[in-house]
C-alpha cells in the first residue's frame, strides 16, 4: 500500500516553493516510475508523504539551443521524448540512444530524465552520457537559481546535492562539450530489455585523422556513483588510435573504477568489462562516422 497523505498539482515553480516551504518533506513527482515504487515499498523518507505533481510546469519542458548553442533539456522530458527529439539526435545522439535503453516502452514514456538524474542511482542509463558531456544542472529554489556540475551533484549511492525546496528545472550541455564528438554506449544487463544495468559505459571521442584529441569515459555501476575514468582519458590524449592504445585505455580505466560484488554481477566480471567496453564503444563510434 502507498503511504501518501496528500497530493498537490503545481502549475508553476512558485507553487512548488510555497508547498515545500510548508512541508520540506513533500516529494516532487513527475512520471512516478521511481517515487511510486519507493512509496509502495515504504522506503525511508517515502512514508507519510505529500506529493507535488510538476508535469504542468512550463519552465521544465522543451528542448532547444540557446543563443550560445548550449543544448537545453527540460527536466520533464520523458526518455521517449529525448530519444526522438531531432535537436538531441543532432547534438547529443549518444544521449538519445542511452535513453532508448531504459526499461520498457511504458517506463520510457512516463519516466523523465530529471527524475532519472535526481534518483541518484549509479545504474541510471542517462547519467554516464551526461557525465561525458559535462552536463550542468539548473536548480531553482526560493533563494534563486544555481548551476551545478553533474560531477558535483552525485554525492553517493542514491544521494544527490538537492536540498528540500530545490527543484531541477533544466539540464544543459555547452557546445564545446558536444560539438565534434562521436560516441558509443553499452549497457550490460541480465536481459536485453526491461532490466537494470550490471555495468554501463558511455564513451565519447574527438579525433583528428588517427589521433585522439579528447576522449571521455564514464561507467555506471562501477562505483556508488557514475565515475569518469580520468587517468585513462589523460593517457589517451594525443595518442594514435591503435589496437594497443585502445587496450591500454581499458586497462587504465581500472585505476579509477570502484567495482564490487553484488547479486547482479561479480567484481571480476565487472572489471573484465571495464577493460574492453571503452575500446568497443570507440570502434563502433568511428565505424558510424
Amino acid at each position: 500500500m502507498y503511504d501518501i497523505t496528500g497530493y498537490h498539482e503545481a502549475t508553476n515553480l512558485q507553487d512548488v516553493f510555497e508547498i515545500t516551504k510548508q512541508d520540506p518533506n513533500a516529494r516532487i513527482i513527475a512520471g512516478g516510475t521511481d517515487v511510486l515504487v519507493k512509496s509502495r515499498e515504504r522506503k525511508e523518507d517515502f512514508v507519510n508523504t505529500q506529493l507535488i505533481g510538476v508535469t504542468r510546469i512550463e519552465e521544465m519542458q522543451g528542448v532547444y539551443l540557446d543563443e550560445e548553442e548550449t543544448l537545453v533539456i527540460g527536466a520533464l522530458n520523458s526518455f521517449t521524448q529525448i530519444e526522438k527529439n531531432p535537436i538531441v539526435q543532432k547534438c547529443a545522439p549518444l544521449l538519445s540512444y542511452a535513453c532508448s535503453t531504459v526499461g520498457g516502452p511504458q517506463t520510457r514514456n512516463a519516466g523523465t530524465i530529471g527524475g532519472n538524474v535526481c534518483n541518484g542511482a549509479t545504474s541510471a542509463d542517462s547519467a554516464p552520457t551526461l557525465f561525458c558531456h559535462n552536463a550542468i544542472l539548473e536548480i531553482h529554489s526560493l533563494d534563486g537559481v544555481k548551476n551545478v556540475s553533474i560531477h558535483d551533484f552525485y554525492k553517493g549511492a542514491g544521494w544527490v546535492d538537492l536540498n528540500p525546496g530545490e527543484i531541477l528545472v533544466k539540464i544543459k550541455i555547452k557546445k564545446e562539450d558536444y560539438a565534434g564528438y562521436l560516441g558509443g554506449y553499452t549497457k550490460f544487463a541480465q536481459r536485453k530489455a526491461l532490466d537494470i544495468a550490471n555495468l554501463s559505459c558511455a564513451t565519447i571521442i574527438k579525433h583528428d585523422a588517427d589521433v585522439i584529441e579528447d576522449v571521455r569515459i564514464c561507467f555506471g555501476v562501477a562505483g556508488p556513483t557514475p565515475i569518469r575514468m580520468r587517468q585513462a582519458e589523460e593517457y589517451a590524449k594525443g595518442k594514435e588510435i591503435t589496437d594497443e592504445v585502445l587496450k591500454e585505455i581499458g586497462e587504465k580505466c581500472l585505476l579509477d573504477a570502484k567495482t564490487r560484488n553484488s547479486w547482479r554481477a561479480s567484481k571480476e566480471y565487472r572489471d573484465f568489462l571495464i577493460t574492453i567496453l571503452p575500446a568497443r564503444n570507440i570502434v563502433e563510434a568511428l565505424k558510424g562516422e
